[in-house]
């Protein structure tokens, strides 16, 4: 974990340097305005560090406006130095051309000022649209036909959200607008495949409580996603409980819902040293294959030994990579990103592109979402 963290925050770094250079090749500035620059980009790096001790010691209104500032500045860098790397990958690929054709492409490269203003302008106008773009939370709809439902029960809707992120944030008024479109489908399970939280839960006071509010036939079950374990497992699971929610980890849930339901624990749990590995085929293998078996678990990662062993598994996690094309690097991690995906012998794994967001404030091509699984009965042909 701690390799991990010293990865993200050496890239991170390295987008600095590279927006730092940009801009003294196209401004020249000299070492007064440079020194303000480096110390404003070094305040911007360790940003999720200052963030959490303010979080920590209480500064809620501080920590916020910070986390929006900063996590807003670290859409805005990305995306800028994504547009530079484009255009710096055009001009090579021009150089390349020209020099295969001995031919003089000069008059037809963009200028460094150029590229730079082109880069912020387009940095600038994605982060406007993504801000609206991570508040306009879509319902996506999956339609599953299967003989496994009960004798009575000929259509079961159950909604999940995943990623929430409450925090700094997301906070009441976008939980409000999440919850109305979970109300609106009258659920008769709901489902968190986890991140409900995102970091500190000391700022969380009533939200709780709007989950309780939810009505849901057959219950609410949650798992623990790796920003739970962020949090603290232990607060964490409090607050979820307080919520509502029947917690699972590496358990299932055979009596009440009609379908039988399993919860795995987030593997951040292993690498914490916190929880120790659980045979995922061991679990499922135990349980009655005539009913209907969901498999809730946070990453999107398949244990092809349990492949046919589930009927449908549902995960989170992947954001589809939140700001594009960030997407583009989710998915080698993650191949199976967002969406559908069968998996071969009766197993399926659809993938949420979450419900909040993490960090930025801001979502690209990749708009937050409810999901909502509606199971009816398969006739027989």
């Amino acid at each position: 974990m701690s390799f991990f963290i010293l990865a993200v925050f050496a890239f991170y770094g390295g987008m600095h340097a590279y927006a730092f250079t940009r801009a003294r090749n196209v401004f020249g500035f000299g070492v007064g305005p440079g020194v303000a620059l480096v110390f404003f980009m070094l305040a911007m790096t360790v940003a999720p560090f200052l963030i959490r001790a303010l979080e920590l010691h209480e500064y809620e209104r501080s920590a916020r406006c910070y986390a929006y500032f900063a996590y807003t500045w670290m859409a805005f860098l990305f995306l800028f130095c994504s547009g530079s790397l484009v255009f710096d990958l055009i001009g090579l690929m021009m150089r390349t051309t020209g020099w295969i054709t001995r031919s003089d492409v000069s008059s037809l490269l963009l200028s460094a000022q150029t590229v730079f203003a082109a880069s912020l302008v387009l940095s600038v106008a994605i982060c406007g649209y993504g801000y609206f773009e991570a508040l306009n939370i879509r319902t996506e709809r999956l339609l599953i036909e299967t003989r496994k439902l009960p004798a009575g029960i000929d259509k079961l809707t159950i909604v999940q959200i995943s990623d929430v992120h409450l925090g700094l944030i997301v906070q009441r008024n976008r939980l409000e607008k999440i919850l109305a479109l979970v109300k609106a489908e009258n659920p008769d399970m709901l489902v968190s495949t986890g991140d409900l939280i995102d970091a500190q839960i000391n700022h969380l006071t009533g939200l709780a409580g709007m989950f309780r509010e939810v009505p849901a036939k057959y219950g609410k079950f949650a798992i623990m996603g790796n920003h739970e374990y962020f949090a603290g497992p232990d607060k964490a699971i409090t607050f979820i409980k307080e919520a509502g929610f029947t917690v699972l980890r590496n358990e299932s849930v055979t009596s009440g819902p009609p379908i039988t339901l399993v919860g795995l624990d987030d593997r951040t749990g292993i690498q914490l040293k916190l929880r120790k590995p659980a045979s995922e085929k061991d679990l499922l293998s135990k349980l009655s294959q005539d009913r209907f078996i969901l498999v809730m678990k946070h990453q999107p990662l398949i244990d092809p030994p349990s492949i046919g062993l589930f009927d449908l598994q549902i995960s989170g996690h992947t954001h589809k990579g939140q700001i594009f094309p960030f997407t583009l690097l989710t998915l080698f991690s993650y191949p199976m990103n967002a969406g559908r995906y069968e998996l071969g012998k009766g197993s399926v794994l659809n993938v949420s592109r979450g419900t909040g967001t993490w960090g930025p404030p801001i979502r690209f091509f990749a708009p937050p979402e409810v999901t909502v699984y509606e199971l009816v009965r398969k006739l027989a042909s």
